[in-house]
């Protein structure tokens, strides 16, 4: 026991301070919330749609814009682009209340707001969550799970993840949804009880990302359910997952 306790006073206080002190510093490498340079493209060229996997990019007018919904934040349209008009930054935060805030233009796009006021008297104390696996390859789900580890400890927020949709207050959904998926994943939210919550984790669950188009795949959660939170990325780095639960829960400003 004693070897117990001077090995914890060695190692000190191993949970982090975010979001009272700074957030952790990103390796140099990370591919954060996407830049398009202002203006008309002066080239006008396919280079960067052509190379998107997943179509993320479109132009309208010689004017960029990118879905973080779709996009896998792969990079591939950085090198090939003659002008250098796009750029991934260290920036973690880029989850959204509406789809159509994750499209992204020179202007940048909406971050995640707050729920509606008696739902976010509800659970911004304590929030349970089931998460669903709908076809994921268990990276998002990862992300997800070390939120739960000594670093991070979820839990300080009164957040938990629980066994039952019985037990929840809301879901979060990974994975594009696979066909077989479709009535499980409705009749766990049938579970929840009321009011709830649903938060979508990585472009699989937003757009059915690589998969997208596929018969066999849903393309995500869609319309299938009122969706509160979106969470971009392949996967989404924890430090956004937990950026854009805190939005949804009144945790953070919003210029924090």
């Amino acid at each position: 026991m004693l070897d117990i306790l001077l090995a914890r006073i060695q190692q000190k206080h191993r949970t982090m301070k975010y979001p009272d002190g700074p957030a952790p510093q990103l390796p140099g490498n990370y591919l954060g919330r996407p830049e398009l340079a202002p203006g008309d493209c002066p080239f006008g060229c396919q280079r960067c749609l052509d190379a998107c996997p997943t179509a993320a990019l479109n132009r309208h007018q010689d004017r960029l814009g990118l879905d973080m919904g779709r996009c896998l934040f792969c990079g591939e349209c950085v090198p090939v682009c003659p002008t250098q008009r796009l750029s991934f930054t260290l920036d973690y935060r880029m989850a959204a209340s509406r789809r159509a805030d994750l499209v992204t233009d020179a202007q940048g796009s909406c971050l995640a707001g707050a729920l509606d006021a008696p739902r976010r008297r509800l659970f911004t104390r304590a929030l349970n969550l089931r998460q669903v696996s709908a076809g994921g390859c268990n990276a998002c789900e990862a992300d997800s799970n070390v939120l739960t580890t000594i670093g991070w400890d979820l839990g300080r927020f009164g957040i938990n993840f629980v066994a039952s949709p019985r037990h929840a207050d809301g879901l979060l959904i990974t994975g594009p949804v696979p066909q077989n998926m479709r009535l499980g994943l409705l009749k766990t939210y049938e579970a929840v009880p009321a009011p709830k919550v649903v938060i979508v984790v990585g472009s699989c669950a937003i757009s059915g990302g690589p998969f997208a188009g596929h018969e066999e795949v849903l393309d995500g959660v869609g319309d299938m359910l009122p969706v509160d939170l979106f969470i971009p990325g392949c996967p989404p780095h924890p430090l956004t997952i937990l950026d854009g639960i805190l939005r949804l829960l009144g945790r953070l400003s919003e210029t924090s």
